[in-house]
């Protein structure tokens, strides 16, 4: 089987469930992945929306996932889990709204739908960086360098 990326809150191209978003609770999506390419050491996690009206818009970004894991828990993102409980040297990322959690679909209404992107690097290197908080947008351009596959689930909302 490929290296994939799924969530049991949505499948691949659904509507994401309001809960997930700023419009309901905002926790971030319970997300699981299968067959990582062998050699992975650690993953990094980044959310993005590429129909924000400004160009691409950083939601949510994880790093120095431990390479053993295979589960995100609801809510790790900020609210019911926390990201010391995936890893003690987990590295989050500062989404485009400055924050370091995750911030949930919220596309100005009357926009059309947005496609939110859950992009999931497998990498060969066990920390990405040993900063605490990085960019979003400089989580995954370090993870190109390391990068053994990449999976990827989308999902869409709209106001």
């Amino acid at each position: 089987m490929a290296f994939s990326l799924t969530s049991p809150a949505f499948r691949d191209g659904e509507r994401i469930p309001a809960r997930y978003t700023a419009d309901g609770e905002n926790f971030s999506p319970p997300l699981q992945w299968s067959d990582p390419p062998p050699g992975t050491k650690s993953f990094a996690l980044v959310v993005e929306d590429p129909d924000a009206p400004s160009g691409t818009f950083r939601h949510w970004g994880l790093y120095n996932i431990m390479g053993e894991r295979t589960v995100l828990p609801e809510g790790v993102g900020g609210g019911r889990a926390k990201t010391e409980d995936i890893g003690k040297n987990i590295g989050k990322g500062v989404n485009d709204f400055g924050e370091p959690n995750y911030q949930g679909p919220a596309p100005p209404r009357g926009h059309g739908t947005h496609h939110y992107h859950f992009k999931l690097a497998a990498l060969d290197v066990e920390a990405l960086s040993q900063a605490p908080k990085l960019a979003v947008g400089d989580i995954w351009k370090a993870a190109q360098t390391h990068l053994l596959g990449q999976a990827e689930l989308v999902g869409t909302y709209s106001r």
